[in-house]
């Protein structure tokens, strides 16, 4: 069996119209010749790179299935090496046979995103690329997804190497000048190197000030639907839905526990608990319930806080507009289509965000849209900028961006260049582990830990 060349299934485990095995390394031609005849009677080991035959998958003298087998010639493949790909029905049993007879011609099993790991030591991607893979695949929302693919295609990285090819630059300026005072090397200025720290300080900055924005958008928000029994949170709930989740009845206290759903709004998810109704119950079942959703209300990263236009204001919705300024908090006017008898200028004294809507009807739901959009802070949201994907990058660029800082003191301090110096490397060093151009087997590792196999 040869190591060197991997394969496994890289398309979703089910039924299906195809499923593809992907057989990466030095022998995969080799590999596929042995369990594939094309109708044309061509080789595999023939084929030119992006090319594609029609011909069926056998072994041991057994047809198993008709596939189309498509090579990429080394390094112009997606891990660099070469690439065989057969398409064969898609199906449980088909595509573990098909990826059987793979391994029974001499691949290995790839172990959990091998392929992208191979692309990232290759040199086909950095790290930032390789982890944007992973988000391209979980991506729940089109801004997550957009966010995802400038990453991949680059846009973060391309920030990255502007500040860091400027602090090499100066770096060297620094040591060269510093140790070869003999030579004809331009004097270094202590304003030059604070306009090169001024440069990075901003760039850095900027992309850990829309790091939060970014998760936002990436991992949605746990978001709450709260108020008094029968003021429409259910159909609230339903109609961010779009299908009937949540029961709607004219009985006060229907939803006795909390109602989950992950949904859409513009480009940000919500993490969606619909709850029980807040109010003093004697009934045991309810009551927990509505412990439940004053627990839920407490830990929510957005409260949709609904109130009923045509009754007027409770203590339960006074306890309601007084938890909602502990929280993130839009007040949604609903039932709008009847006469109004609520105090809405209470309300907008207490919570910033207002919507007016109509649940049953479904009239307000851009209104809301763009409320949560505000509120999170996508509306100007560009993904096209490159943003910070995972704790790991946050936390690598925040610890350039202080040692950029420090650089930057330490001159304005009166110190040495030979102090600064290393303050720039540091944060030199921060930003090659960003990338993976300088880092351990186990940051490696731990990176890929969390692909599934056969990306």
């Amino acid at each position: 069996m040869n190591y060197d060349t991997v394969a496994a299934i890289s398309t979703a485990q089910g039924e299906g119209g195809i499923g593809v095995i992907r057989i990466s390394g030095d022998n995969a031609l080799q590999i596929a010749d042995k369990i594939f005849n094309s109708i044309s009677g061509k080789k595999v080991t023939e084929m030119k790179g992006y090319t594609a035959s029609f011909g069926k998958i056998f072994e041991n003298g057994e047809d198993i299935d008709e596939a189309v087998a498509l090579v990429f010639k080394a390094p112009h493949s997606y891990t660099g090496e070469d690439v065989v790909e057969f398409s064969c029905h898609g199906g449980l049993y088909i595509t573990k046979r098909v990826l059987r007879a793979v391994l029974n011609a001499g691949a290995a099993p790839a172990q959990a995103g091998e392929f992208t790991k191979r692309a990232f030591l290759n040199g086909k991607i950095d790290l930032t690329e390789a982890e944007a893979v992973i988000d391209i695949i979980s991506a729940k929302s089109r801004g997550a997804a957009r966010a995802a693919l400038c990453v991949k295609e680059g846009a973060l990285r391309k920030k990255i190497d502007g500040v860091k090819n400027d602090l090499l630059s100066q770096a060297a300026h620094l040591s060269a000048w510093a140790d070869y005072p003999e030579e004809d090397i331009a004097e270094v200025t202590v304003d030059s190197v604070i306009e090169t720290c001024d440069s990075a300080i901003k760039c850095l900055q900027s992309l850990l000030d829309s790091y939060d924005c970014g998760q936002t958008v990436k991992k949605g928000i746990d978001t709450v639907i709260a108020g008094r029994p029968n003021v429409g949170k259910s159909t609230i709930m339903n109609l961010l839905s779009g299908y009937e989740k949540s029961i709607v009845t004219d009985i006060p206290g229907t939803t006795r526990d909390i109602v989950e759903d992950t949904v859409t709004v513009g480009d940000v998810v919500l993490n969606l608990s619909d709850t029980a109704g807040l109010r003093d119950t004697d009934d045991a079942v309810e009551k927990i319930g509505v412990d439940r959703a004053r627990k839920r209300l407490e830990q929510c990263g957005l409260l949709l806080a609904v109130f009923d236009n045509s009754r007027e204001l409770d203590e339960d919705d006074y306890n309601l507009i007084e938890s909602a300024k502990s929280v993130p908090s839009i007040a949604v006017i609903n039932k709008t289509d009847l006469d109004n008898k609520l105090d809405i200028k209470y309300i907008s004294k207490n919570i910033k965000y207002i919507v007016y809507i109509s649940a049953i009807n479904g009239d307000g739901r851009d209104d809301l849209t763009k409320a949560v959009e505000k509120i999170a802070g996508t509306q100007n949201f560009n993904p096209s900028e490159g943003v910070l994907s995972n704790e790991r990058q946050r936390i690598a660029v925040k610890n350039a961006l202080d040692s950029v800082i420090e650089a930057k003191n330490a001159l304005e301090f009166g110190m040495t260049f030979d102090a600064v110096t290393v303050s720039i490397e540091d944060a030199i060093s921060q930003l090659l582990e960003l990338t993976g151009e300088r880092t351990s087997d186990e940051v490696v590792d731990r990176v890929f830990h969390n692909f599934c196999v056969g990306k």
